[in-house]
């Protein structure tokens, strides 16, 4: 049997329609066409209903699915460890990233598969999308608007790829170094006075090694990067340089500030060096540069 649990419901419904809204034809119970983007009014309970609906199809028995707004949570571990996976972790990370800076939900209904062990995550992810994974923790899937993980991997990939659709929906100029920076900065995190707070990781050991070889570009250099030079030029330094340099704006209670400056002027400032400057109250950024290095150097993981 497939088991459909709703989050966000009182009720709890074992089949494929999750029954969180009235049967009148209220607007909230009328769907629309989901795959368009409704970010001003988010998308109703008809429109969970009818996405869960359109999965009939791709859910293998004895899958546990949840509607966790804004995303779809699809599971083959226990109902109710994907439901405190749902609760804790997605719920969690959503409520904590809303808090902090993001208002709008993602534009699409987005399903996060959780494959409870390394087995389970290659075997759907080739039955289900065809896909033979290139990393063992998850990904991303585009044209599937889905999120694909290995859950038993622990949760620091499934709340970086949380970060990403909600960069998109509200700040979709965001630069690589940024968008790549905030993920990769909760990849290890925690609650810290009510609020989500990023810890070191193992990206640190890396960037510390390209430190001591001199090989960190300046951070205009990072910044002023495209796409494509950020994630197919990488020496090993870009997503560490960008994730610490969170980490530093967060140690020093700047990263939520420098977040919504950024926003405000990233028309003046596409890549955010200025309001960079700006926050820290730096003239020379290769001063910086060094205190910033000199930061990285004495943090320490685990």
């Amino acid at each position: 049997m497939i088991r459909f649990f709703s989050a966000t419901c009182s009720a709890v419904v074992i089949m494929l329609l999750c029954a969180c809204g009235s049967a009148e034809d209220t607007e909230d119970s009328r769907p629309r066409v989901i795959d368009e983007p409704n970010n001003e009014v988010g998308f109703t309970n008809a429109d969970y209903e009818q996405h869960v609906e359109s999965l009939r199809k791709n859910v293998p028995q004895g899958f546990t699915v949840i509607i966790q707004k804004p995303f779809v949570v699809i599971g083959d571990e226990s109902p109710d460890l994907v439901k405190l996976r749902a609760e804790k972790t997605i719920k969690w990370t959503v409520d904590m990233l809303k808090q902090d800076y993001f208002e709008k939900d993602p534009y699409d209904i987005i399903n996060i598969w959780l494959f409870k062990d390394e087995k389970s995550y290659y075997k759907y992810a080739k039955d289900i999308f065809g896909d033979e994974p290139t990393t063992p923790f998850g990904y991303y899937s585009e044209t599937e608007k889905a999120l694909v993980m290995n859950i038993s991997t622990g949760g620091g990939t499934l709340v970086h790829e949380i970060v990403h659709p909600f960069v998109r929906a509200n700040f979709p100029e965001c630069p690589a170094w940024f968008n790549e920076g905030l993920a990769s900065l909760y990849e290890q995190c925690g609650e810290k006075n009510g609020h989500i707070y990023g810890y070191t990781n193992w990206r640190l050991k890396g960037l510390q090694t390209a430190i001591k070889q001199g090989l960190v570009p300046p951070f205009k250099n990072l910044f002023s990067m495209s796409e494509y030079e950020f994630y197919t030029q990488d020496k090993g330094t870009n997503y560490g340089q960008s994730r610490y340099l969170c980490y530093y704006l967060q140690e020093k209670g700047l990263l939520v500030k420098f977040f919504h400056e950024f926003y405000k002027y990233r028309k003046e400032d596409p890549t955010g060096y200025k309001t960079l400057k700006k926050i820290l109250s730096e003239d020379d950024m290769s001063t910086f540069k060094e205190k910033w290095e000199e930061f990285v150097m004495k943090l320490t993981f685990p």
